[in-house]
């Protein structure tokens, strides 16, 4: 069945546009949260009651998974894909309840690989960086690609886990002491503070791009962007240093706070280009303090927060949103979030709502918690897939 939406016209009378999801049967009626594209038609989904979902032949028949060994009543947050036959998932809750498990013969069997260590953990994201290729343009075994694990803060401190070998082992990133030239050095673990927490509503509050480099979002007391330092932005001599910067997003409550955070180029260092989206979810049709978009200057710049460019929407999205991402053919930004769908063609200057047509269910544009192009998922087993956007 094919959903057509309209896009609204942009302020001021600007072109409208129009688009679809074609809307798939998922033989589930689970919540998910958890996307990931593969490419070449094969994706992964996940949500609530073990729910793991995987498509072969881009999204027209969704198979559902064996529920891994005592994961019935797990809420699956999170999945990273890394071909037809080989994924990650990861379940969200307090403690043990936050798990990984992974698949290799396309989710007939899992592997419990990791558990939650900390009795007041929770994990919120997982992500990996996947590159194709190396340097020198050799595939790179799956089993040599390293990933995170961002958690709630336990002790005061932001919790991340990391593993170097496609997920198969994780430990903890600990604070060390090292030298550089004369100066002593320390990797600082990142401090959160008080109330101020991680999202667990898309897989989406981390991004990774590379074995060290890593950039995550918070919310609650405040609205946070926290990364590594690890090419030494602010010249203090001390590489892999624990660094914030302040969002201008709603916070001050528990329900309030950057949620996803999304590159428009995965595959490069710099220059970063990312989205933020987020609001407030208990107060869904608040447009304020939703989105921003970081850009890094060219160049080095200190103070550290001199590095980088933020730009504020004239025209935000309208709405709470939990999930972001950059089609690079369209050359657009989309979010979604449960009252409704917007895109950006400016860096996030103006977002444009996109409506459903008269013909089609008036709620054809919400109920979505998560993206991976050109997938979207939510609520009772919701999953689309969106088709290109085309000028009227």
């Amino acid at each position: 069945m094919q959903l057509r939406l309209l896009l609204l016209a942009f302020l001021f009378a600007a072109p409208a546009a129009r688009a679809q999801f074609d809307i798939e049967e998922s033989h589930t009626t689970a919540s998910l949260r958890g996307i990931h594209n593969v490419g070449a038609g094969v994706a992964w989904a996940s949500g609530t009651n073990g729910t793991v979902l995987r498509t072969e032949d881009g999204g027209y028949l969704w198979q559902t998974c064996t529920i891994p060994p005592g994961a019935e009543k797990l809420d699956f947050r999170g999945i990273q894909a890394f071909d037809a036959n080989t994924a990650i998932v990861m379940s969200s809750g307090k403690g043990d309840l936050s798990r990984l498990y992974k698949t290799t013969d396309g989710c007939q069997t899992w592997k419990l690989l990791f558990t939650n260590p900390d009795k007041e953990g929770f994990f919120d994201a997982m992500n990996f960086f996947l590159p194709s290729q190396d340097a020198l343009g050799h595939p790179i075994d799956p089993k040599y690609i390293s990933g995170y694990v961002l958690g709630d803060p336990v002790n005061g401190d932001f919790v991340l886990f990391q593993s170097r070998d496609g997920g198969e082992t994780w430990s903890r990133r600990l604070t060390t002491k090292k030298r550089t030239g004369t100066v002593n050095c320390k990797i600082d673990p990142f401090p959160a503070k008080d109330k101020e927490a991680a999202f667990a509503a898309s897989n989406q509050s981390l991004l990774s791009f590379g074995g060290s480099l890593f950039v995550f979002v918070t919310g609650g007391s405040v609205a946070q962007f926290g990364y590594v330092d690890h090419f030494d932005l602010d010249f203090a001599l001390c590489h892999d240093s624990a660094k914030f910067i302040d969002l201008p997003l709603m916070h001050g409550k528990v329900s309030a706070g950057a949620f996803a955070i999304a590159a428009r180029d995965n595959h490069s260092y710099f220059p970063l280009r990312l989205m933020i989206v987020g609001g407030d979810y208990q107060n869904l049709d608040n447009p304020q303090g939703n989105s921003v978009f970081i850009a890094s200057r060219d160049g080095f710049h200190v103070p550290l927060t001199s590095y980088f460019d933020t730009t504020t929407p004239i025209t935000p999205p309208h709405g709470y949103r939990s999930s972001v991402a950059y089609d690079p053919d369209q050359k657009l930004w989309i979010t979604v979030g449960p009252n409704g769908t917007d895109i950006s063609r400016d860096d996030g200057k103006n977002w444009t709502p996109l409506k459903p047509s008269p013909q089609d269910p008036p709620d054809a544009d919400k109920n979505w918690n998560a993206l991976s192009l050109p997938y979207v998922v939510g609520a009772h087993g919701r999953i689309g897939r969106l088709r290109p956007i085309t000028q009227k």
